[in-house]
């Protein structure tokens, strides 16, 4: 499965800030918008991981994983 998620970007002064839509609390901030996309995309897959681990521990032993996809 490919997922997608969509960055907001924007020039504000001599930063470039941006933020994941989908994901509440993903945002960075870069002097290059370039290297504000490429922070963006580490801390999406820092955050989907961590998620990830987090529900993995919370789920114990005996569960199922099922795809779901949109």
């Amino acid at each position: 499965m490919n997922n997608s998620y969509t960055a907001i970007t924007k020039k504000v002064e001599q930063w470039w800030i941006g933020w994941i839509v989908e994901i509440p609390g993903i945002n960075c901030q870069e002097r290059t918008q370039k290297k504000l996309l490429e922070s963006l995309r580490s801390a999406l897959q820092e955050a989907l991981e961590l998620n990830r681990q987090e529900a993995l521990i919370e789920a114990g032993n005996d569960y199922k994983e099922e795809k779901i996809a949109l």
